[in-house]
């Protein structure tokens, strides 16, 4: 199986061949190709490259298949006794990526 640890927004993720990834919102259209440079980690098979800190020429390509938000978050705020009640929601933007090769020069 090859996989490799990758890393998007400050965030690690792994990528598979085939899979898809969440990611936070890259500003890329959907059907357009983006290409993940930082490789932390990289798996195939029975060999595994580590990265001091990332893997030189290692490249995870994808193709942007939608952006869609995740779950609302609600956020309660009160005192009690005073009277005072604050309640927002919020929902993060994330970018769905299709994992369509993982290269290595």
């Amino acid at each position: 199986m090859k996989y490799a640890i990758v890393e998007s927004g400050g965030k690690q993720y792994k990528a598979v061949e085939g899979a898809t990834l969440e990611v936070d919102l890259l500003k890329a259209e959907p059907g357009q190709k983006v290409s993940l440079d930082s490789v932390l980690l990289l798996v195939d098979g029975d060999q595994v490259s580590v990265g001091t800190p990332v893997v030189k020429g290692a490249r995870v390509n994808t193709t942007v298949v939608s952006h869609f938000k995740g779950p609302k978050v609600v956020v309660f705020h009160y005192r009690p006794k005073k009277r005072i009640r604050k309640k927002t929601g919020h929902r993060q933007h994330y970018t769905r990526l299709a994992v369509d090769s993982i290269e290595v020069e």
